[in-house]
Protein backbone atom coordinates (compact mmCIF):
# COMPACT_ATOMS: atom_id res chain seq x y z
CA UNK A 1 0.00 0.00 0.00
CA UNK A 2 2.87 2.32 0.76
CA UNK A 3 4.36 1.86 -2.70
CA UNK A 4 0.96 2.34 -4.31
CA UNK A 5 0.42 5.55 -2.37
CA UNK A 6 3.87 6.79 -3.37
CA UNK A 7 3.07 6.08 -7.04
CA UNK A 8 -0.20 7.98 -6.78
CA UNK A 9 1.57 10.92 -5.17
CA UNK A 10 4.26 10.89 -7.90
CA UNK A 11 1.66 10.80 -10.69
CA UNK A 12 -0.29 13.59 -8.99
CA UNK A 13 2.82 15.74 -8.72
CA UNK A 14 3.73 15.13 -12.37
CA UNK A 15 0.24 16.09 -13.49
CA UNK A 16 0.33 19.19 -11.34
CA UNK A 17 3.71 20.15 -12.75
CA UNK A 18 2.46 19.58 -16.31
CA UNK A 19 -0.62 21.73 -15.72
CA UNK A 20 1.47 24.47 -14.15
CA UNK A 21 3.98 24.40 -17.02
CA UNK A 22 1.21 24.50 -19.62
CA UNK A 23 -0.47 27.38 -17.83
CA UNK A 24 2.75 29.38 -17.73
CA UNK A 25 3.34 28.59 -21.42
CA UNK A 26 -0.14 29.73 -22.40
CA UNK A 27 0.17 32.96 -20.41
CA UNK A 28 3.57 33.66 -21.95
CA UNK A 29 2.22 32.95 -25.43
CA UNK A 30 -0.70 35.33 -24.92
CA UNK A 31 1.62 38.05 -23.69
CA UNK A 32 3.81 37.61 -26.76
CA UNK A 33 0.84 37.63 -29.16
CA UNK A 34 -0.96 40.60 -27.60
CA UNK A 35 1.21 43.31 -29.28
CA UNK A 36 0.63 41.66 -32.67
CA UNK A 37 -3.10 41.53 -32.00
CA UNK A 38 -3.15 45.20 -30.94
CA UNK A 39 -1.33 46.23 -34.13
CA UNK A 40 -3.98 44.42 -36.19
CA UNK A 41 -6.75 45.91 -34.06
CA UNK A 42 -5.44 49.46 -34.45
CA UNK A 43 -4.79 49.12 -38.19
CA UNK A 44 -8.50 48.56 -38.92
CA UNK A 45 -9.81 51.32 -36.62
CA UNK A 46 -10.85 54.76 -37.82
CA UNK A 47 -9.03 57.70 -36.30
CA UNK A 48 -11.85 58.50 -33.88
CA UNK A 49 -11.64 55.05 -32.30
CA UNK A 50 -7.85 55.08 -32.18
CA UNK A 51 -7.84 58.36 -30.23
CA UNK A 52 -10.73 57.39 -27.97
CA UNK A 53 -10.01 57.43 -24.22
CA UNK A 54 -11.91 54.15 -23.86
CA UNK A 55 -9.97 51.37 -25.59
CA UNK A 56 -11.89 48.81 -27.64
CA UNK A 57 -10.56 45.33 -28.28
CA UNK A 58 -12.32 45.07 -31.64
CA UNK A 59 -12.94 47.80 -34.25
CA UNK A 60 -16.51 49.08 -33.93
CA UNK A 61 -16.45 50.52 -37.46
CA UNK A 62 -13.70 48.62 -39.36
CA UNK A 63 -12.04 50.53 -42.17
CA UNK A 64 -9.28 50.11 -44.77
CA UNK A 65 -8.49 53.82 -44.89
CA UNK A 66 -5.31 53.30 -42.87
CA UNK A 67 -3.94 50.88 -45.46
CA UNK A 68 -4.92 53.23 -48.29
CA UNK A 69 -3.17 56.07 -46.50
CA UNK A 70 0.02 54.05 -46.03
CA UNK A 71 0.07 52.73 -49.60
CA UNK A 72 -0.66 56.18 -50.97
CA UNK A 73 2.48 57.73 -49.51
CA UNK A 74 4.99 58.86 -52.11
CA UNK A 75 8.01 56.98 -50.78
CA UNK A 76 6.25 53.74 -49.82
CA UNK A 77 6.79 51.71 -53.01
CA UNK A 78 10.38 52.93 -53.51
CA UNK A 79 11.13 51.99 -49.89
CA UNK A 80 9.71 48.49 -50.42
CA UNK A 81 11.72 48.00 -53.62
CA UNK A 82 14.87 49.30 -51.91
CA UNK A 83 14.36 46.90 -49.02
CA UNK A 84 13.89 43.91 -51.33
CA UNK A 85 16.97 44.77 -53.39
CA UNK A 86 19.21 45.34 -50.37
CA UNK A 87 17.96 42.23 -48.58
CA UNK A 88 18.39 40.01 -51.64
CA UNK A 89 21.91 41.31 -52.28
CA UNK A 90 23.00 40.95 -48.65
CA UNK A 91 21.53 37.47 -48.12
CA UNK A 92 22.85 36.10 -51.42
CA UNK A 93 26.34 37.48 -50.78
CA UNK A 94 26.33 36.21 -47.18
CA UNK A 95 25.33 32.70 -48.28
CA UNK A 96 28.00 32.52 -51.00
CA UNK A 97 30.87 33.99 -48.98
CA UNK A 98 29.79 32.37 -45.73
CA UNK A 99 29.36 28.94 -47.31
CA UNK A 100 32.81 29.00 -48.90
CA UNK A 101 34.39 30.18 -45.64
CA UNK A 102 32.53 27.54 -43.64
CA UNK A 103 33.61 24.88 -46.14
CA UNK A 104 37.25 25.87 -45.78
CA UNK A 105 37.04 25.84 -41.98
CA UNK A 106 35.16 22.54 -41.78
CA UNK A 107 36.99 20.55 -44.47
CA UNK A 108 40.57 21.85 -44.69
CA UNK A 109 43.36 21.96 -42.14
CA UNK A 110 45.43 25.13 -42.44
CA UNK A 111 47.48 27.40 -40.23
CA UNK A 112 45.33 29.76 -38.14
CA UNK A 113 42.12 27.76 -38.56
CA UNK A 114 41.22 27.83 -34.88
CA UNK A 115 42.10 31.51 -34.67
CA UNK A 116 39.65 32.27 -37.48
CA UNK A 117 36.90 30.40 -35.63
CA UNK A 118 37.59 32.41 -32.48
CA UNK A 119 37.59 35.66 -34.47
CA UNK A 120 34.22 34.79 -35.99
CA UNK A 121 32.82 34.29 -32.50
CA UNK A 122 34.52 37.39 -31.11
CA UNK A 123 33.10 39.62 -33.85
CA UNK A 124 29.59 38.73 -32.71
CA UNK A 125 30.42 40.05 -29.24
CA UNK A 126 31.22 43.55 -30.54
CA UNK A 127 28.21 45.92 -30.66
CA UNK A 128 27.67 46.68 -34.31
CA UNK A 129 26.84 50.31 -33.56
CA UNK A 130 30.44 50.74 -32.39
CA UNK A 131 31.55 49.90 -35.94
CA UNK A 132 29.04 52.16 -37.67
CA UNK A 133 31.23 55.28 -37.83
CA UNK A 134 34.32 53.44 -39.17
CA UNK A 135 32.13 51.69 -41.74
CA UNK A 136 30.61 55.01 -42.75
CA UNK A 137 34.08 56.52 -43.28
CA UNK A 138 35.16 53.50 -45.33
CA UNK A 139 32.05 53.70 -47.51
CA UNK A 140 32.56 57.43 -47.93
CA UNK A 141 36.07 56.89 -49.26
CA UNK A 142 34.75 54.23 -51.63
CA UNK A 143 31.92 56.57 -52.70
CA UNK A 144 29.29 54.05 -51.60
CA UNK A 145 27.42 56.20 -49.10
CA UNK A 146 23.76 56.82 -49.89
CA UNK A 147 23.72 53.83 -52.25
CA UNK A 148 21.95 50.48 -52.10
CA UNK A 149 25.14 48.42 -52.70
CA UNK A 150 26.83 50.27 -49.84
CA UNK A 151 24.11 49.31 -47.36
CA UNK A 152 24.07 45.75 -48.72
CA UNK A 153 27.83 45.56 -48.10
CA UNK A 154 27.36 46.64 -44.48
CA UNK A 155 24.58 44.08 -44.04
CA UNK A 156 26.92 41.44 -45.44
CA UNK A 157 29.40 42.26 -42.68
CA UNK A 158 26.55 42.01 -40.17
CA UNK A 159 25.32 38.61 -41.40
CA UNK A 160 28.62 36.93 -42.21
CA UNK A 161 29.75 35.79 -38.71
CA UNK A 162 26.46 34.01 -38.00
CA UNK A 163 26.38 32.52 -41.49
CA UNK A 164 29.93 31.14 -41.28
CA UNK A 165 29.47 29.70 -37.82
CA UNK A 166 26.09 28.10 -38.60
CA UNK A 167 27.05 26.61 -41.97
CA UNK A 168 30.24 25.24 -40.45
CA UNK A 169 28.07 23.09 -38.19
CA UNK A 170 26.04 21.81 -41.14
CA UNK A 171 29.11 20.95 -43.20
CA UNK A 172 30.82 19.29 -40.24
CA UNK A 173 27.74 17.07 -39.92
CA UNK A 174 28.40 15.60 -43.38
CA UNK A 175 30.68 12.52 -42.98
CA UNK A 176 34.08 12.89 -44.60
CA UNK A 177 33.72 9.32 -45.84
CA UNK A 178 31.27 10.58 -48.46
CA UNK A 179 33.94 12.91 -49.85
CA UNK A 180 36.53 10.16 -49.88
CA UNK A 181 34.17 7.65 -51.52
CA UNK A 182 33.28 10.14 -54.25
CA UNK A 183 36.95 10.92 -54.95
CA UNK A 184 37.77 7.21 -55.10
CA UNK A 185 35.04 6.88 -57.74
CA UNK A 186 36.79 9.53 -59.81
CA UNK A 187 35.21 12.81 -58.70
CA UNK A 188 37.36 15.89 -58.47
CA UNK A 189 37.28 18.20 -55.46
CA UNK A 190 34.95 20.56 -57.35
CA UNK A 191 32.60 17.70 -58.25
CA UNK A 192 32.51 16.59 -54.61
CA UNK A 193 31.52 20.11 -53.70
CA UNK A 194 28.70 20.35 -56.28
CA UNK A 195 27.36 16.78 -56.04
CA UNK A 196 27.86 15.90 -52.37
CA UNK A 197 28.40 18.83 -50.03
CA UNK A 198 26.17 21.47 -51.62
CA UNK A 199 23.01 19.30 -51.92
CA UNK A 200 23.38 17.96 -48.38
CA UNK A 201 23.87 21.48 -47.03
CA UNK A 202 20.72 22.73 -48.77
CA UNK A 203 18.49 22.68 -45.66
CA UNK A 204 21.19 24.55 -43.75
CA UNK A 205 21.34 27.23 -46.44
CA UNK A 206 17.57 27.60 -46.21
CA UNK A 207 17.58 27.94 -42.42
CA UNK A 208 20.44 30.43 -42.56
CA UNK A 209 18.74 32.48 -45.27
CA UNK A 210 15.67 32.88 -43.05
CA UNK A 211 17.75 34.49 -40.32
CA UNK A 212 19.59 36.66 -42.82
CA UNK A 213 16.39 37.79 -44.51
CA UNK A 214 14.76 38.78 -41.23
CA UNK A 215 17.85 40.61 -40.01
CA UNK A 216 18.38 42.56 -43.23
CA UNK A 217 14.71 43.31 -43.84
CA UNK A 218 14.03 44.56 -40.31
CA UNK A 219 17.23 46.59 -39.92
CA UNK A 220 16.68 50.28 -39.28
CA UNK A 221 19.59 52.12 -37.67
CA UNK A 222 22.24 51.44 -40.33
CA UNK A 223 20.19 52.37 -43.37
CA UNK A 224 18.68 55.37 -41.60
CA UNK A 225 22.21 56.62 -40.87
CA UNK A 226 23.80 55.95 -44.25
CA UNK A 227 21.05 56.75 -46.75
CA UNK A 228 18.66 59.57 -47.55
CA UNK A 229 14.88 58.95 -47.31
CA UNK A 230 14.69 58.18 -51.05
CA UNK A 231 17.06 55.21 -50.61
CA UNK A 232 15.82 53.71 -47.36
CA UNK A 233 13.77 50.63 -46.59
CA UNK A 234 10.28 50.31 -45.12
CA UNK A 235 11.53 50.31 -41.53
CA UNK A 236 13.10 53.71 -41.98
CA UNK A 237 10.08 54.82 -44.02
CA UNK A 238 7.82 54.19 -41.03
CA UNK A 239 9.78 56.61 -38.86
CA UNK A 240 10.33 59.21 -41.55
CA UNK A 241 6.70 59.12 -42.64
CA UNK A 242 5.36 59.54 -39.14
CA UNK A 243 7.74 62.26 -38.05
CA UNK A 244 6.86 64.29 -41.13
CA UNK A 245 3.15 64.44 -40.37
CA UNK A 246 2.94 63.52 -36.69
CA UNK A 247 2.06 60.17 -35.23
CA UNK A 248 -0.95 58.80 -37.07
CA UNK A 249 -1.30 55.49 -35.27
CA UNK A 250 -3.73 53.88 -37.69
CA UNK A 251 -1.59 54.30 -40.83
CA UNK A 252 1.51 53.50 -38.78
CA UNK A 253 0.09 50.13 -37.70
CA UNK A 254 -1.15 49.46 -41.22
CA UNK A 255 2.32 50.18 -42.55
CA UNK A 256 3.83 47.86 -39.96
CA UNK A 257 1.55 45.05 -41.13
CA UNK A 258 2.46 45.66 -44.77
CA UNK A 259 6.18 45.60 -43.97
CA UNK A 260 5.80 42.17 -42.35
CA UNK A 261 4.13 40.62 -45.42
CA UNK A 262 7.37 39.89 -47.37
CA UNK A 263 8.82 38.07 -44.35
CA UNK A 264 5.66 35.97 -44.01
CA UNK A 265 5.65 35.15 -47.73
CA UNK A 266 9.33 34.17 -47.65
CA UNK A 267 8.70 31.99 -44.60
CA UNK A 268 5.73 30.23 -46.23
CA UNK A 269 7.70 29.49 -49.38
CA UNK A 270 10.48 27.67 -47.56
CA UNK A 271 8.74 26.44 -44.42
CA UNK A 272 9.10 22.79 -45.44
CA UNK A 273 12.88 23.03 -45.30
CA UNK A 274 13.16 25.06 -42.12
CA UNK A 275 12.63 22.23 -39.61
CA UNK A 276 15.16 20.04 -41.40
CA UNK A 277 17.63 22.87 -41.63
CA UNK A 278 17.36 23.81 -37.96
CA UNK A 279 18.05 20.25 -36.78
CA UNK A 280 20.57 19.07 -39.36
CA UNK A 281 23.37 21.24 -38.04
CA UNK A 282 23.05 19.82 -34.53
CA UNK A 283 24.41 16.41 -35.50
CA UNK A 284 28.02 17.34 -35.17
CA UNK A 285 29.78 20.54 -34.13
Amino acid sequence: MARHDEGVVTVGRSRTGTIAANTVGIIFGLLMLFPVYWVLNTAFKPESEVKSFTPTFLPIHPTLDNFKSALGEELFLPAMVNGLIITAMAVAAALVVGFLAALAIARFAFYGRKAIILVVLAVQLVPFLALLIPLFLMLQRAELTNTLPGVALVYLVLLLPYTVWTLRGFISGIPRELDEAAMIDGCTRAQVFWRIILPLTGPGLVATSVYGFIQAWNEFIIINTLNSPEKQNLMAWLLYNQTERGTAWGPLMAGAIITSIPVVIFFLLIQRNIATGLTAGAVKG
